[in-house]
């Protein structure tokens, strides 16, 4: 069961960190891999001992390779393929990401949701306090 070197793709995969190996040799070809702070390609060999950093925003996880497989394991099997040294102040600037509740939306992206819509609708209709109570006087009122 244990290789001595494993593709990067293969790995990825087998470890669960992507959910299909097309996902995970896409995200080496998008740069969202590396190792030693260089981009690694899918077709990387890697060998135990390796540190890989996978860049999954809003941060970036890395992981010491224990075991190079390229054959999926159950999730319970996980500690014994890879050790999770993702630094602490990527999983503070996760928390903040999760507090802050704010998803941008990128112009292009289409119909807002229901619930985003939801919320336009209400901030329209709020009406300011110093509008609520002032009257219009509409009507000339030249006789007096």
């Amino acid at each position: 069961m244990t290789n001595s070197e494993a593709r990067i793709d293969k790995w990825l995969w087998a470890a669960r960190i992507f959910k299909t190996r097309s996902i995970a040799a896409a995200a080496c070809k998008k740069g969202q891999v590396s190792m030693g702070g260089t981009q690694i390609k899918a077709s990387r060999m890697v060998k135990a001992g390796d540190v890989v950093s996978v860049r999954k925003p809003p941060i970036t996880y890395s992981f010491r390779i224990l075991q190079p497989i390229e054959r999926r394991v159950g999730a319970k099997l996980i500690p014994e393929i890879l050790e999770n040294v993702t630094a602490p102040d990527q999983y503070e600037l996760l928390e903040m990401s999760k507090i802050s509740g704010f998803v941008g939306r990128a112009k292009g992206t289409g119909r807002p949701t229901k619930k985003e819509r939801r919320s336009l609708d209400d901030f329209r209709d709020e009406v300011p306090e110093f509008f609520a109570d002032f009257e219009f006087d509409l009507e000339d009122n030249e006789d007096e």
